[in-house]
């Protein structure tokens, strides 16, 4: 089963350029102006303008409009995150963090064009399985 994300974005045309030009997505449809769906693997995004009418971008019933940003992110596993961290730079990405070094390996906090987190990770270890592989807890 595919695991689905909405995105909350300010431009649905900068987003799908951001991810399809610079983290592999695929656009998988683009129906209107405030809403496309992309995908990498069996990860889809859905990316929503803040808007007045129906729809994943409408107001909450308290009337508050939704808008991007926050902490909660995407994953993404990168196999030289180094490189990909000079290749985005140059493309003028902005990054909310520098590179942290844990326990699994390391990583760096990207931002998409209306201040979404993109998580890059480099395991730092042969043990790392990516969610896609399965866990030993799945199977007792």
């Amino acid at each position: 089963m595919a695991a689905c994300v909405r995105y909350i974005v300010n431009d649905v045309s900068a987003a799908i350029d951001f991810y399809t030009r610079n983290l592999g997505f695929k656009l998988e449809m683009h129906p209107a102006p405030p809403f496309a769906e992309i995908s990498r693997g069996d990860m889809h995004v859905y990316l929503t303008q803040p808007s007045q009418g129906g729809g994943g971008g409408a107001p909450m019933p308290s009337g508050e409009q939704q808008s991007p940003g926050g902490w909660n992110r995407i994953h993404l596993v990168i196999e030289d995150l180094d490189g990909t961290i000079v290749r985005l730079k140059s493309q003028g990405c902005r990054f909310r963090s520098e590179v942290i070094q844990g326990v699994g390996g390391k990583q760096i906090l990207l931002e998409d064009p209306s201040g979404n987190l993109i998580e890059l990770f480099e395991p730092n270890t042969s043990e790392y399985r990516a969610p896609s592989s399965g866990s030993g807890a799945a199977s007792r």
